[in-house]
């Protein structure tokens, strides 16, 4: 196992990768690649797929705290 390194941490254990394959719409594709700075398509994808999900947590997290009244601390 590797050291952490610092500054960087892992939030998920890295799953097991599978083979797939897409037919996209190839500016699309580049377009995310500039907007993510990722090198290949792998990593555009799964940074996207990480967003996603990401988003949804955050959407849950969001309605979780509906009507929860948070104080100011001064």
């Amino acid at each position: 196992m590797e050291p952490p390194v610092p500054g960087k941490t892992k939030t998920r254990a890295t799953p097991r990768k599978v083979p797939r394959t897409f037919r996209l719409t190839p500016g699309k594709l580049e377009e995310a690649q500039k907007i993510l700075g990722t090198d290949t398509a792998t990593a555009t994808i799964e940074q996207a797929l990480d967003m996603v999900v990401f988003r949804e947590e955050l959407a849950q997290g969001v309605d979780a705290m509906r009507g929860v009244d948070i104080e100011q601390i001064d």
